[in-house]
């Protein structure tokens, strides 16, 4: 007997909702694959959870969940006569009015609600169709799709807010007027980038520059002397007065000033008057993207021929998300995730083990990600479907589809503020971050993580001015390498270079970029400085029981599968200025690091004595202010700093650091540095609440640990327990200085020293925030770029640009 469409929906209507306001409506993306309702198939819409599926996966949804009312979506690419001019763009902004013109062409979409598992069709809309049905399918339709919150195809620079200085702002009546033009800075003969402080009406000009322009720092200078904290950027004041360039500096950040016009008229500024002669902030970062560089990195000047099929899919930029781009594709063209999430994992696999909502499933959405990257099935010009055209014009041109990485990077970055951003970000900082997400989604699976590949131990030996040793282990993913600019190869050509420079500046010219000569270092170079030995002031020597010189050599417990080096491109110069090391970095195809072994503790070597310092000595507990200086210059918090160099025994800036970042998420990162133990503080547990833990099925002192750890509190004792799953409190109880203080090594992958150059992650710009991120990976014999959803064969790597490089063990 067949069932009429009306009737067999009729009777499913217990399965259809309405939507609330709060429900989360997917209807964009599938949950499962990169198919969006351009697809052929389009999309199916769950009448009941809101989630959406690929033609091809909609039937597992039904399968697992038995709901069986869809709204079906489909976009068909309208025709288009002629190509559209573009325009300037006006904002810095892509996909809307005044951005750049991203060329989207224009789509018809339909819609129809169909039935499973017969696929029963019925048309939408229609006045025959059950009101439920009806008001469900038109609250999706105008929902805000939940992707959309992701997307990033129209982004803008964050939107100035109103500076919590500029309403109440002093202004001292010191009888400054400001001319309306011939302006210079007050400590220097600077003339441009000036800056007018709107408390004591003094012109200073602004920031230096990574490569030695722009101003001499004396703005920011003068407002850590006084404190006087809102600047406007001479020049850019015009009757439009929004449009003006007011910076705070406590705040960090351009900011709007709405009592504008009153602070100017206090310094007699007329500014109806004045004519604008300086870009704003905006407008300079606007044109340094519309005029972009892409020079050696990017391979601009070659003809790049595209690449397309299994493992060779780009992903398409959401918005400033070129660092994750990037990464991915590196990470992704390793044996360890191919396997892992793609070869032994099917999609389908990972849906059935996915919760209700597989969106915020890593598993899933890394699952997704692999397919979507590896399979090929994306991987086609992006007019392979358009019905006008059948044919490739020109190879050479042909863009990729690509995927969009939103639900991935929605996951992702769900614990992590700066990821969750439209901001650009560090490829290193994220590097470390996936890492460590993926390990925690492993966790007690350690034969089925993949982040264990790029794993491996550090071993510091530290030898104290009395003969006696002590060793400190860590693992960690990279290796961070210093650029020892002194040991470049090319110094005779520097040094022509350099006069040459001096000859130009004399005449009033500039050097072409043709010209320029830079140190070029090589590798190995980097990788001897990491492991020669270091002098270490003022180091607490417990033999000793006072401050001494100790010596420190580094050296690699085990050798990992993948081996990531990041060279320290970047450094913070005095006043909190980023600098840029334009340096080349000489990197062979085959590294051997055998030498870099550590031989561990050797017989005859006396260890330095354990134990917490006795009473006289527990106020010794200190912080070498030299780390600590330079950490918080570099952003971290004081107190965590201080914590970082004593519980690394003040050895060195990268050992706090690595401290540092492995920590920030510790409990106890906050409470108050007692007086023996580093961070450790002796807390009084209250023995019900230790009890509530080992009702959980905790071990007591594990238990008693942990709410010492965590202030007394069970929830966050939960969380410390569950994130040092290997914690104990013999081996968190001893000491760095014992050889038994060691990391687990029996865990982590080792074999030879003997590496092939893979992945190259190389970056453009002034600072790791800015600027754009591109992959370079050798593949199938060949080396490959990957430019966000640009794939083509390289012809010429920048092996000497890199910010991240990949090996792989031979």
């Amino acid at each position: 007997m067949t069932i009429e469409p009306l009737d067999l929906l009729r009777s499913n209507l217990a399965r259809v909702r309405i939507p609330e306001p709060t429900n989360r409506i997917y209807k964009h993306e599938c949950c499962v694959s990169f198919d969006t309702p351009r697809s052929e198939g389009g999309l199916f819409i769950d009448m009941c959870t809101f989630l959406a599926f690929g033609k091809d996966f909609v039937g597992w949804n039904y399968e697992k969940t038995g709901n069986p009312v869809y709204l079906h979506i489909k976009q068909t690419k309208k025709l288009v006569p002629e190509d559209r001019p573009s325009k300037k763009p006006t904002l810095l902004a892509i996909g809307i009015d005044g951005g750049f013109d991203n060329n989207e062409p224009e789509y018809e979409e339909t819609h129809s609600v169909v039935i499973l598992p017969e696929y029963v069709s019925l048309p939408f809309p229609s006045v025959e169709l059950p009101e439920k049905v009806r008001l469900a399918v038109d609250a999706i339709l105008l929902a805000e799709g939940a992707e959309r919150k992701e997307e990033l195809a129209a982004w803008t620079a964050d939107k100035k807010q109103v500076s919590s200085y500029a309403m109440n702002l002093q202004q001292i009546d010191n009888g400054v007027v400001i001319p309306p033009s011939g302006w210079k800075c007050a400590k220097c003969d600077k003339t441009e980038n000036l800056w007018l402080n709107l408390t004591d009406g003094m012109i200073l000009c602004g920031r230096k520059n990574w490569d030695g322009t722009g101003g001499n720092n004396h703005a920011v200078e003068h407002y850590r002397e006084t404190g006087y904290p809102l600047a406007v950027k001479l020049g850019t004041v015009t009757a439009d007065l929004e449009a003006a360039d007011v910076f705070s500096y406590p705040e960090d950040e351009s900011v709007l000033d709405p009592q504008l016009a009153q602070h100017l008229a206090f310094f007699g500024i007329d500014f109806s008057s004045l004519q604008k002669t300086e870009m704003t902030t905006a407008e300079r970062e606007l044109d340094q993207n519309t005029n972009f560089d892409w020079n050696r990195i990017q391979e601009s000047g070659q003809e790049v021929y595209p690449i397309f099929g299994p493992g060779y899919t780009g992903l398409v930029n959401i918005g400033n998300s070129c660092y994750m781009a990037a990464n991915m594709q590196v990470v992704f063209s390793t044996r360890s995730f191919i396997s892992r999430y793609y070869l032994s994992q099917s999609l389908k696999k990972a849906f059935e083990m996915s919760p209700a909502d597989p969106t915020v499933d890593l598993n899933m959405q890394l699952t997704k990600l692999a397919h979507g990257l590896l399979s090929g099935k994306y991987s086609v010009p992006a007019f392979e479907n358009d019905e006008k055209e059948n044919t490739v014009t020109s190879t050479t041109t042909a863009k990729q589809e690509g995927i969009r990485p939103r639900m991935f990077k929605s996951v992702i970055a769900a614990s992590h503020p700066e990821f969750s951003s439209t901001r650009q970000q560090d490829a290193l900082e994220f590097f470390l971050h996936f890492i460590d997400q993926v390990e925690r989604a492993n966790t007690g699976k350690i034969e089925l993580d993949p982040s264990r590949s790029f794993k491996f131990g550090i071993e510091d030996r530290i030898l104290c001015s009395s003969g006696k040793v002590t060793y400190n282990r860590r693992n960690d993913y990279i290796l961070s390498l210093n650029i020892p600019l002194h040991e470049a190869t090319n110094k005779g050509e520097l040094e022509s270079f350099q006069k040459l420079k001096e000859e130009r500046l004399a005449e009033g010219k500039e050097i072409n970029a043709d010209e320029i000569v830079r140190p070029r270092v090589p590798l190995e170079t980097c990788l001897a400085n990491f492991s020669a030995p270091e002098e270490i002031h003022d180091f607490y020597s417990t033999a000793l029981k006072t401050k001494t010189t100790a010596l420190k050599t580094a050296g690699l417990t085990s050798f990992p599968d993948y081996l990531v080096l990041h060279m320290r491109r970047f450094v913070m110069e005095a006043g909190w200025v980023p600098k840029k090391l334009d340096v080349y970095i000489d990197v062979p195809d085959i590294i051997d690091i055998s030498h870099m072994r550590s031989k561990g503790h050797q017989p005859g070597e006396e260890l330095l004595p354990d134990g917490v310092p006795d009473e006289e000595d527990s106020n010794k507990t200190w912080a070498n202010e030299e780390i600590v200086a330079q950490l918080v210059s570099m952003g971290f918090n004081h107190l965590h700093c201080q914590k970082a160099a004593i519980n690394t025994s003040n050895v060195g800036l990268e050992e706090a650091m690595n401290w540092l970042l492995s920590h920030m998420e510790d409990p106890d990162i906050d409470l108050p540095i007692s007086k023996g133990h580093g961070s450790e503080t002796s807390t009084i547990v209250d023995q019900s609440k230790v009890d509530t833990l080992i009702s959980f099925g905790f071990q007591e002192e594990i238990a008693r640990k942990a709410l010492e750890a965590s202030g007394g509190d069970i929830e966050k004792a939960t969380d410390w327990i569950f994130n040092n799953p290997n914690a104990s409190v013999s081996s968190m109880d001893a000491t760095p200085s014992t050889a038994a203080s060691t990391s687990n090594d029996v865990d982590l992958p080792d074999g030879g020293g003997k590496y092939r150059l893979m992945g190259i992650v190389s970056h453009s710009g002034t600072s790791t925030l800015c600027g754009h991120y591109v992959a370079h990976v050798l593949k199938d014999g060949r080396w490959v770029i990957f430019n966000d959803n640009k794939v083509g064969a390289s012809i010429n790597p920048p092996k000497e640009m890199g910010y991240l490089y990949f090996f792989e063990r031979l």
